[in-house]
């Protein structure tokens, strides 16, 4: 089966998990209170399985647009990541093209958000323990909720929106 075009209008959750299923793709939602920060979460995080995520949509000096997705305990040097992924220095994107290109507002930032990024415009780096987790955590568009996706669940999302993640070793960057 090959990946159709993303249509124009942008995925809310609905669509998605519509989308999920029309691509037999299986996944789980579980529904919670609105979670803006990953600190916020923990406890929630604690009572469901696999790698929990925390997501940071930025821009670099040149206008380029990156998503990255690691896991929640993972920290980001954003002065030494631009070497690692080919990028100029980084700084956060503003909300308006935030959901101009993923669909998504603060505290709903997801790697799920490509779905809504037909242009790739943004540039998608992934946290190398990210790759190689068996289960994965994802706000499924929104902050209501977190949907688990096995690896190869998550691998074939990203196949079906023609995605090829940078994965990095956040781990090496520090220290």
């Amino acid at each position: 089966m090959t990946a159709q075009p993303i249509p124009a209008p942008l995925f809310d959750r609905t669509a998605l998990e519509a989308w999920l299923h029309d691509h037999a793709i299986p996944f789980q939602t579980t529904e919670h209170p609105a979670v803006f920060r990953v600190e916020e979460g923990l406890d929630l995080k604690a009572a469901l399985p696999g790698a929990h995520t925390k997501n940071l949509f930025l821009k670099d000096k040149t206008g380029r647009l990156w998503l990255i997705s690691a896991r929640q305990d993972t920290t980001i040097d954003l002065k030494r990541t631009p070497a690692a992924i080919g990028s100029d220095r980084l700084s956060f994107a503003n909300e308006a093209l935030m959901y101009e290109t993923l669909g998504v507002r603060p505290g709903s930032v997801t790697a799920l958000g490509l779905i809504n990024d037909a242009d790739a415009r943004v540039t998608f780096v992934l946290d190398q323990r990210l790759w190689e987790a068996d289960t994965i955590n994802f706000h499924p568009l929104t902050n209501t909720a977190t949907t688990a996706l096995t690896k190869d669940a998550f691998r074939r999302i990203l196949r079906l929106l023609r995605r090829e993640p940078i994965v990095v070793d956040f781990t090496a960057l520090t220290g």
